[in-house]
């Protein structure tokens, strides 16, 4: 199976555009021929997703209104936020690295005009349950949280 591409840069060495990465996890689902493809990707993503220290697994980190146990943590680095998480489920740990893949290491700026349009584009929000869908927006309103409280920081 292919992978989310780690390439956050052009071959120009810029980095890629918000727009641009969301083209490329367009692209690879693109490949697939059903449904059940798409879905055994995303697992496959989550079981790749690092595991989030359990120092971070608190409740100030779980996100609220998902069916799943899933925490979220973010931190600053040279004016960019960066995201890493965890949920018991691995095809929830695989939504969030599709999310991180498109969001981490950007400006807040970046990640709070962010529309994400790559997740109806993909189909994720149609086949996913009504209670997962609602944890798919309970993830990004926190990550783009976090974006608003680092950009009031400045």
């Amino acid at each position: 199976m292919i992978g989310l591409r780690n390439k956050r840069r052009t071959r120009s060495n810029k980095v890629k555009s918000i727009l641009e990465t969301e083209q490329e996890i367009i692209s690879d689902f693109e490949l697939f021929d059903d449904w059940t493809q798409k879905y055994e990707y995303i697992i496959e993503l989550g079981q790749k997703l690092p595991p989030l220290d359990e120092k971070y697994k608190v409740e100030e980190n779980k996100i609220k209104g998902c069916q799943s146990s899933v925490w979220l943590n973010s931190y600053e680095k040279d004016g960019k936020i960066f995201y890493e998480a965890d949920s018991d489920s691995t095809f929830v740990k695989g939504e969030i690295a599709l999310r991180i893949n498109v969001l981490s290491e950007r400006t807040p700026e970046e990640i709070i005009n962010a529309k994400l349009e790559f997740i109806d584009a993909i189909g994720l929000r149609q086949h996913i349950a009504v209670t997962r869908a609602n944890g798919l927006a309970s993830m990004i309103k926190q990550m783009k949280t976090y974006a608003v409280l680092m950009n009031d920081k400045k």
